[in-house]
């Protein structure tokens, strides 16, 4: 594990501490040309804050769209955005790779 990795469990369990509904978004697969590794994170609250990332910006809007439900429901997803998803193109995922990103809730 990544320090910064580190770093976004210990942000994501002080929001959780301070009473934040947060979710956390995890690459657990990567293929080809991927611009986090996996075990990369990003914690993302109901109020909007976010901390870490999954893919250095290009389908962070994707998954805390994705977030936004799994704290509303509870329900975890596993999301694939690579070259042969369309929804990876339409929000930048050019880089010629796939990224696989589960998402829990929390708190």
């Amino acid at each position: 594990m990544t320090e910064e990795a580190e770093d976004v469990l210990a942000i994501a369990g002080r929001w959780v501490a301070e009473g934040e509904t947060v979710a956390l978004a995890t690459v657990v697969e990567t293929w080809g040309s991927s611009p986090c590794p996996p075990g990369s994170r990003l914690a993302i609250t109901v109020s909007g804050r976010l901390a870490g990332s999954v893919s250095g910006g290009c389908i962070e809007g994707a998954v805390a769209e994705a977030a936004r439900e799994v704290m509303a429901t509870g329900v975890p997803q596993l999301l694939s955005f690579g070259v042969t998803n369309e929804r990876a193109w339409e929000v930048g995922l050019a880089c010629g790779g796939t990224v696989t990103v589960f998402v829990e809730k929390l708190a």
